[in-house]
């Protein structure tokens, strides 16, 4: 190996000086202007040794004043006039000192020009700190980001300078991107982005997590990938989750509300044994109880979607000095919202308690009402029912039904179990699929088998085709369940667009059926993908529709502000427990129409165990201007004129 020289040590120490970055280079600027200055000043000193009367200025006549000169025509080479009418050895020395100028001016301008543009890039990446407080910490980016984004900002509404924080390994440049279209209005909220991995220790500090209030961790695959893609989501999740616990001071006593949706049992088991300030949630089981109670109440996807969102009524925990009032007493002392239940000292929740029941001081109430900060206690009751007379034993006869399921995704099974928990024995479950796999067609087979009380039947057919659509005879159905596509390859706008043809098809069918065929006890509810596509669903002839990809955003966006929420929708979404139910009138009043406050509903509602917390009017059933008939916690004190098949909005164990 040859002997290194001098020269190649001197230049690997200046490339390794320079290869520092920026302030390298700057200061290599600098010290090259200086060894440029100070030898042009001595070449003007030794220039004046040699012709002392060759200088053009009386002034600075003297060595110093000539190097002043120096400096200003090496600072500006505009100054050069200085030595206008200096002899010709002079002149060199302005001359040099001109050219160094520009040269070194050139080189100053491009330091500055690559600094700001490594700047900016560097914040595109998106690697800078964050220094924020009390914010919300998104970690992840799914599909679901934009609906979060849009709850959040209606959230902090009520904020002066709110904001969420996104940690993704995403590019920067391509989150603020897509946000710029979806979420155009942020209101008081400011959404910053980061890009880097959210399990990462390093990355959790940059985006302050020691400062946030909550913590949403978002699935990295969709719903309708493969097992092996939602388990490897799953891991990361719960690796993220590890990350989250790892990163917090040892010291922090402060509670963290964390929420994450995992698509397996077993992962959301282990998520919530690392901690109990993880809240777990699976967004497939929880749409598949909704489409299921949607298509046993007509009309209560539009309840849960005023409910589940920040824009409409919401679920609170309120105390107060109860003084031994009973729950069916405090009903009446809210000039805005209605109680629909209770959270004990110990932190169990029970919705729709007994009306005698008397309120401990521990006691929170959970209310329904319009923001928390319209929710007051008063002493006097705000309204006074007129005490009328239940219906005398009326109840909502249960039938053997039939019911269609059109399409096939992941929450097709928990839908059927889901509906075997309702049904009555001898019941009919009919599925419709174009082409379906060996593997759909033996689990189907599985749930046939599965379930005693009912019959799951797989029909082959293409529901976008009018004649196998009316070979099935669709008005023989109580419900017809259209789902959207399980494809990984199809997207949300094909997806809803099939969706919109099969209603279309169904409405010609059902309007051609004929005098003698009665479609009207059919109801048809449909999965949609895109909260875009929502008034043109409506249009097409649907009941019913569930929003998916909307209601689990906003239910992961309500459970990181309040976390005990969860256990008021697993009990709200339970067949087990109380249960939202849109029931005629005519199981509360004898004759119609019939003038009543709200306050004469709550109590009507309350002869039968149940709370009344609104009304739907019939004639408004297809009015999406006027939230299709539901109004949520009305004033107490106001009249309305029901007829028979108007429905009140209850809280009940059952739907008889």
């Amino acid at each position: 190996m040859k002997p290194v020289t001098l020269r190649q040590r001197l230049r690997y120490q200046f490339d390794t000086f320079i290869s520092k970055g920026g302030g390298s280079i700057f200061v290599s600027l600098v010290v090259v202007f200086l060894v440029l200055f100070a030898v042009l000043a001595g070449l003007r000193g030794l220039s004046m040794l040699i012709e002392p009367a060759g200088v053009s200025h009386e002034t600075h006549n003297s060595f110093l004043g000539q190097v002043y000169i120096i400096f200003l025509e090496l600072t500006d080479p505009g100054n050069m006039n200085q030595d206008k009418f200096s002899s010709p050895l002079i002149k060199i020395s302005g001359i040099l000192a001109g050219l160094a100028g520009v040269i070194i001016l050139s080189m100053l301008i491009a330091f500055i020009t690559t600094a700001l543009d490594q700047k900016l890039a560097e914040l595109r990446k998106g690697f800078s700190r964050v220094i924020e407080d009390d914010h919300t910490l998104i970690l992840g980016w799914n599909h679901r980001v934009p609906e979060i984004l849009r709850e959040l900002v209606i959230a902090n509404e009520s904020e002066r300078d709110a904001c969420v924080v996104i940690l993704a390994d995403v590019p920067k440049e391509e989150m603020d991107d897509f946000l710029s279209v979806n979420v155009t209005d942020r209101r008081t909220t400011r959404i910053v982005t980061r890009s880097g991995k959210p399990s990462a220790k390093l990355n959790l500090e940059m985006v302050s997590l020691s400062t946030s209030k909550s913590v949403v961790v978002l699935a990295s695959c969709p719903e309708a990938a493969t097992d092996a893609e939602k388990a490897a989501s799953d891991i990361r999740t719960i690796k993220t989750i590890l990350g989250v616990m790892a990163s917090r001071d040892e010291n922090e006593h402060e509670e963290l509300n964390i929420v994450a949706e995992l698509f397996f049992e077993r992962s959301r088991n282990i998520a919530e044994d690392i901690s109990p300030e993880v809240t777990a949630i699976d967004g497939q089981e929880i749409l598949a109880k909704l489409l299921v109670q949607t298509s046993r109440s007509l009309g209560l996807s539009v309840v849960y979607a005023e409910m589940l969102s920040f824009d409409g009524c919401e679920l609170y925990f309120h105390r107060a000095p109860w003084n031994g009032i009973t729950f069916g007493q405090v009903l009446y002392h809210f000039p805005d919202g209605v109680p629909i239940g209770l959270r004990h000292a110990d932190g169990t929740v029970v919705i729709n308690p007994e009306a005698d029941l008397v309120l401990e001081e521990e006691d929170d109430i959970l209310i329904l009402a319009e923001d928390d900060s319209t929710i007051e206690f008063v002493k006097d009751a705000v309204a006074k029912p007129n005490g009328l007379t239940l219906a005398d034993g009326k109840k909502s006869e249960q039938t053997v039904e039939r019911e269609l399921l059109i399409g096939w995704n992941e929450k097709l099974p928990l839908i059927v179990r889901e509906y075997a928990d309702y049904v009555q024995p001898g019941s009919q479950i009919d599925i419709m699929l174009r082409e379906p796999t060996d593997a759909i067609r033996q689990k189907v087979d599985q749930l046939d088998q599965e379930l005693d009380n009912m019959s799951v039947r797989l029909i082959e057919g293409n529901p976008t085709d009018i004649p196998s659509l009316t070979a099935l005879e669709p008005f023989r159905y109580d419900n017809i369940i259209i789902l959207s596509s399980g494809d990984v390859e199809a997207d949300s706008e094909t997806s809803d667009s099939e969706t919109i043809v099969i209603l279309i098809l169904l409405r010609k069918i059902f309007s051609e059926a004929g005098d003698g065929v009665d479609t009207t006890k059919t109801k048809i509810i449909t999965e949609v993908m895109d909260s875009d596509n929502q008034e043109l669903v409506a249009r097409a002839g649907v009941h019913d529709f569930i929003i998916s990809n909307r209601f689990v955003s906003t239910i992961l966006a309500q459970i990181s502000e309040e976390a005990s929420i969860k256990a008021v929708y697993d009990d709200l979404f339970s067949e087990d427990g109380s249960e939202i139910y849109l029931k005629p009138a005519r199981l509360y009043f004898e004759s119609f129409p019939v003038e009543v406050t709200f306050a004469d509903m709550m109590d009507v509602a309350q002869q039968r165990q149940e709370v009344c917390i609104g009304v739907k009017v019939q004639a408004l059933e297809n009015n999406m201007n006027q939230n299709f008939g539901v109004k949520l916690i009305p004033e107490k004190n106001t009249k309305w004129t029901l007829n028979a098949e108007d429905r009140l909005v209850v809280v009940s164990e059952d739907e008889t």
